[in-house]
């Protein structure tokens, strides 16, 4: 009884329905021998006659009977298990977990959404807004299976790609960038002297580096760091820029109204690219993720 194969019981089964072997070969594509050989063994295996043949067909026996009843369950409990589990590997009907920086381009995660939606209607988007830090961590822990990350993670855990490439600008009292500002947007020499209204270290440590390496080498004293583990809002941000004291860098696609008292303008010669790479795991073999990741615009095209 442990050895019965379920391609046995199966087509124990179609013989069963179709009354006939020639019929449930056709059913089955297989060869009418082959499948004669592969009944006889399932009545051999079980030592029971399940099937009597005569000049009318095949009808199984009482034994037959009770099998067809029990293979039928089986069967059904296998190919609903497979179901199951394809949802998975798809991601239908599941949840995707994906993270997402405070600030991210306000076009760049539509495309990816609106291809997963009509791909894999039933699989459910829940995003966690959190550093670069916090998702790669996320990511290693399970907690995550995606995330979009200001930083590439080094080594073989997890793929990459980069979906976008931000020329930022800085945000400055309205009043200091109409005076700062030249033909070509300000430079950042001439914000020696304001004090950044940046980010923790902590929150994304290769990008603060490239980031205050850049901003040191024209000249500028960062002042001090601002407090590990707190991610600064857009209105803590335009608040703290709005007295005029200091400045900000952001994208020409500031996420907020930006009041009367700040301005944007652009950096002279674009010296500071934010970068975005979507991460996720290596082994992750998940259908719905494929897509949307596939979904990305390209961030030479886009930015």
């Amino acid at each position: 009884m442990a050895g019965m194969e379920l391609r046995e019981l199966r087509a124990f089964v179609v013989v069963a329905e179709e009354g006939g072997m020639s019929a449930a070969a056709r059913r089955l594509h297989l060869s009418q021998p082959a499948l004669s050989q592969t009944v006889g063994m399932l009545e051999r295996r079980l030592g029971v006659k399940l099937l009597v043949r005569g000049s009318a067909g095949v009808r199984p026996t009482e034994a037959g009977m009770t099998l067809l009843a029990e293979a039928r369950a089986v069967l059904a409990r296998h190919d609903r298990a497979l179901r199951t589990m394809a949802a998975y590997a798809s991601g239908d009907g599941g949840v995707l977990r994906v993270g997402i920086p405070l600030e991210v381009p306000s076009d760049l995660l539509g495309p990816p959404l609106e291809q997963l939606a009509v791909a894999h209607p039933g699989t459910r988007v829940q995003a966690r807004h959190l550093s670069t830090a916090a998702q790669l961590a996320a990511l290693q822990a399970g907690e995550l299976d995606v995330g979009l990350l200001r930083e590439r993670p080094p080594g073989q855990e997890f793929d990459a790609m980069l979906v976008s490439r931000e020329r930022l600008g800085v945000l400055l009292a309205a009043d200091r960038a109409a005076e700062l500002r030249g033909p070509d947007g300000i430079r950042l020499e001439e914000l020696t002297g304001l004090e950044w209204v940046g980010f923790p270290r902590s929150g994304s440590p290769a990008w603060f580096g490239e980031l205050t390496a850049i901003l040191r080498s024209h000249g500028l004293d960062l002042g001090p760091a601002a407090p590990e583990g707190q991610e600064l809002i857009a209105e803590v941000k335009l608040a703290a820029v709005s007295t005029g004291r200091g400045f900000a860098l952001a994208p020409p696609q500031w996420p907020q109204p930006l009041p009367p008292a700040v301005a944007w303008s652009p950096l002279a010669g674009h010296p500071l690219v934010r970068r975005t790479w979507v991460v996720w795991p290596a082994t992750s073999r998940r259908r719905d993720l494929a897509d949307f990741i596939a979904g990305f615009p390209d961030p030479d095209g886009a930015r």
